[in-house]
């Protein structure tokens, strides 16, 4: 009998266990992680998303490594962004130019696009340009805080338009790159019947192409925030959105009005004093 209540004992304590288990595997999959960034113009409260995992966890990583104690914030631009975490930035002597130091690694791009996009107040990574960055990957320590302007609906229409007409241009260049040869000795002889016919061919070969996928057109959510709080469209689908201000946007508005240099650095050093996780 003695036996028996031992088994069931221990069945009870493997349910149990399996029941903590799978609460706290909720928790962690429905509760976003927050932290504190102390700065010396005061604090900012960020939450961080968990659909971009990798770029979450690197972030907790670097602020509890204390990565980012006594960095600066060395790009300050007025209604566009405050850029921070360059471990090259630490007592940096004034006027020196920052924005090129890294932890050795880069972060593979995590776009979730349009959920999350550049409104005021969002937490993105840095990262070098398309040039030699084609898969967009974010540096692995430095990132920037959105501020941005107020669009009208208008200047959003004409973005929709600009956006959709760079599409027709990638693609017509494309396909213009895979007929170089052609194009050169055309133009060798002066033959410009040939480049006409040559363009408008390639020119509706692209418009074929594009026509494949639906316009771009900002999202209601987008409009609505773009027309409101503010944000930096343009940067859409460019730079990974991994999190947002829930307290202390105050603070991130006195930091973009600092007086900076020709570099965008702000003349008196805005430092970060601790990165810490909070919740």
């Amino acid at each position: 009998m003695k036996s028996n209540f031992v088994v069931l004992l221990t069945i009870l304590m493997c349910s149990l266990t399996a029941c903590w288990s799978g609460q706290k595997k909720d928790r962690s999959m429905n509760e976003e992680t927050k932290l504190k960034i102390e700065t010396s113009a005061g604090d900012i409260i960020v939450k961080l998303y968990n659909e971009t995992p990798l770029h979450r966890d690197n972030f907790i990583k670097l602020a509890e490594a204390g990565t980012y104690e006594g960095t600066l914030f060395h790009r300050v631009i007025k209604d566009f962004m405050i850029q921070a975490g360059d471990p090259e930035s630490k007592n940096a002597p004034k006027g020196k130019m920052l924005g090129s130091g890294d932890v050795g690694y880069t972060v593979p791009a995590e776009f979730v696009y349009p959920q999350y996009f550049h409104k005021k107040g969002v937490l993105s990574a840095a990262r070098q340009g398309d040039n030699v960055n084609p898969k967009k990957e974010s540096s692995g320590c430095q990132f920037y805080i959105v501020t941005g302007k107020v669009y009208n609906d208008s200047t959003l229409l004409g973005m929709e338009h600009q956006i959709n007409q760079g599409r027709l241009t990638n693609v017509f260049n494309a396909l213009a790159q895979k007929h170089m040869k052609e194009i050169y000795k055309m133009r060798k002889e002066n033959d410009q019947d040939g480049l006409m016919n040559l363009q408008d061919t390639l020119f509706a070969q692209a418009e074929a192409e594009v026509a494949k996928e639906p316009e771009f057109h900002f999202t209601p959510e987008q409009v609505q925030a773009y027309t409101t709080v503010g944000g930096t469209p343009h940067l859409d689908g460019e730079y990974t959105v991994f999190g947002e201000v829930i307290e202390g946007m105050d603070v991130v508005d006195k930091i973009q009005k600092v007086k900076t240099d020709r570099s965008d650095r702000p003349e008196e050093d805005v430092k970060i004093i601790k990165v810490e996780v909070i919740e």
